[in-house]
């Protein structure tokens, strides 16, 4: 893939963190969010963005702990606060509404928020961001809350202990990314590894997330909490699965039912991260339905 000039950033404040946005310029026209998943950033759209940056004004955001946005102080990174800093992005830009295209974890806040706010999101493309099914939802929170609660800060613990890993060089570290995601082309991984590691004092090289978020909240939303907010949502949906992804296809399971106005994809030869996996199947499906 050939080189291309990158956008502008800026930051918003949100919960008085100071969280990072990029901006791809032509303001006149319609705003569409890109919103990437967890131990991401949001130069992973770059390819996207790049498609997509003479029809639409593409703002990219970090979510906190992520990217080039500052990391909670108290390692709070439950969905509230994810779904919250989303809503702040979009009051302080002051759009009426926007479309928006997620990932994951990116995918699951940008969901809800469309559920608390129908009127607000024109479209949605949402890659690989439900959550769990109910069944595994329920597996994930068995037991008791007491013993959930004490299970958290067992991990909480645990993160706090923690040194991030250091590599010599940010080739290694570019190695590390490859080994995550062997769909990746050399130039893809390059160019995540280089806009998602930041270099350490002593000259090793660590990525730029926070290690708490390897701990998932305590206190989510119930299943069917969720799925009342699927189900009031309007605006037409694009779910997109990989095939080869670990994240099981809402086809089958019933999540798909939620939703009034949704059509499901799965791409073949792909993975968690399909729009890297298969990019020109992806382009094509989204600008078709954007």
């Amino acid at each position: 893939m050939e080189s291309f000039p990158g956008p502008t950033s800026n930051r918003f404040v949100s919960q008085r963190l100071r969280l990072n946005y990029v901006d791809w310029g032509n303001p006149d026209a319609p705003p569409l969010i890109l919103q990437h998943g967890g131990r991401d950033h949001c130069r992973s759209w770059d390819w996207v963005a790049q498609e997509l940056r003479h029809d639409w004004h593409i703002i990219a955001p970090d979510l906190r702990g992520h990217g080039d946005s500052e990391w909670s102080p108290e390692g709070h990174y439950g969905m509230d606060a994810f779904v919250y800093d989303f809503a702040q992005l979009v009051h302080t830009l002051g759009y009426e509404q926007v479309t928006i295209v997620a990932h994951s974890l990116g995918g699951n806040i940008a969901t809800r928020f469309t559920g608390l706010y129908p009127e607000k999101v024109r479209k949605l493309v949402n890659i690989e961001g439900l959550g769990p099914s109910r069944e595994l939802q329920q597996q994930l929170e068995g037991g008791s809350t007491s013993a959930r609660l004490r299970r958290w800060i067992d991990e909480k613990r645990a993160a706090a202990g923690r040194t991030p890993r250091r590599y010599p060089t940010l080739r290694d570290a570019y190695e590390r990314m490859k080994t995550e995601n062997a769909f990746l082309t050399d130039e893809q991984a390059r160019h995540l590894t280089i806009h998602g590691a930041t270099r350490n004092e002593d000259g090793t090289w660590s990525w730029k997330f926070d290690n708490y978020l390897n701990v998932w909240t305590a206190a989510d939303m119930a299943f069917d909490e969720k799925a009342k907010l699927w189900s009031v949502i309007t605006c037409p949906v694009l779910l997109l699965w990989g095939k080869n992804s670990f994240a099981a296809s809402p086809a089958g399971d019933g999540r798909l039912d939620y939703f009034s106005n949704a059509v499901l994809k799965e791409y073949e030869n792909a993975g968690h991260w399909l729009h890297h996996d298969q990019f020109d199947r992806f382009m094509q499906d989204i600008t078709e339905f954007l």
